[in-house]
């Protein structure tokens, strides 16, 4: 995993997305999903190249059910996008990096 992505827990995700200057993407996971290890990769590029404009996170939904819940999050990948501390943008599902960088706007 790439430096510039952070691994969020039920304890550091509010403080985290609500305090971030940038857009924060939270990439709701885990460990058994095999469209989660394929665009894995994928933030990792987005994270390094895209340090400064936007911060990668990582959620294991399996440890943080709660936070998964009350974002309605149903089927795994979801990245939610977090601007100022509210949801701005939901992507469902693995896709390749330039449909993904699109969908982020970057």
């Amino acid at each position: 995993m790439s430096e510039n992505v952070t691994v969020l827990s039920e304890t550091t995700f509010d403080e985290f997305v609500s305090s971030s200057a940038e857009p924060v993407v939270v990439d709701f996971w885990a460990e058994w999903c095999g469209p989660c290890k394929m665009v894995a990769p994928i933030l990792d590029e987005i994270a390094d190249e895209q340090a400064g404009r936007v911060k990668i996170t990582k959620l294991n939904v399996d440890e943080n059910p709660s936070i998964a819940q009350r974002y309605g999050v149903m089927s795994i990948p979801t990245m939610l996008v977090f601007e100022g501390g509210e949801v701005t943008k939901s992507i469902v599902g693995a896709k390749p990096k330039a449909a993904l960088m699109a969908e982020l706007g970057l």
